[in-house]
């Protein structure tokens, strides 16, 4: 089986200069994860590790899962990936009209229902913090957070078990202190969260 990393390069979901990402942060990576979640054969293979381990957390009892949820965009098919490898229900959460993040589209929280939050890419863990409140104002219990690319810089915690298919050292600035607009490198925003 690939690397997971090897199989982010190979699709160019990789990509190397000034980024300005969906956190506000600036970075010198950013990873377009789409690139590579449209081939299904290469988004089961990078999440097959994850799904895995997974599983043997629920048969050892160490984590219960109803239903996978990812915030859109980029959650969304690593839900689908995941809820397929693991068998369960996997759906969304999107913003409204107002910019913010909604269960929408007919989708149902059970009260106490234990959810897996799933990301593409996980920076600072806003989406998926934002994710975690709608479905607990639904009466939901996070159960953990997954994703295919952790790239979180130091001091940037995650309050649930967390699963990633691969952790990336990329170097990333708040804006004021971002080393690459010192040297004048314009950055572009590839990512699609508008705030």
């Amino acid at each position: 089986m690939k690397d997971v990393l090897d199989l982010l390069r190979d699709s160019g979901a990789m990509l190397e200069g000034h980024f300005l990402l969906s956190s506000g942060r600036h970075s010198d990576k950013y990873f377009q994860c789409a690139k590579l979640l449209q081939y299904p054969d290469k988004a089961a293979m990078a999440l097959a590790g994850v799904a895995e381990k997974l599983k043997k957390d629920i048969q050892a009892g160490k984590l219960e899962i109803n239903a996978v949820v990812g915030p859109a965009m980029g959650g969304i098919v690593v839900a689908y990936e995941l809820g397929r490898q693991l068998g369960l229900p996997a759906f969304f959460t999107e913003r409204d009209d107002t910019g913010k993040m909604a269960l929408r589209r007919g989708f149902e929280i059970e009260p106490g229902q234990k959810i897996l939050i799933t990301e593409d890419v996980v920076t600072t863990g806003k989406s998926s913090g934002e994710c975690a409140v709608v479905l607990e104002e639904h009466g939901a219990k996070i159960a953990a957070l997954a994703c295919l690319v952790d790239r979180r810089g130091a001091g940037i915690d995650i309050h649930w078990p967390f699963y990633p298919a691969c952790k990336v050292d990329a170097l990333n600035w708040e804006a004021g202190d971002c080393e690459l607009c010192k040297k004048g490198i314009p950055a572009i925003k590839p990512g699609s969260r508008k705030t």
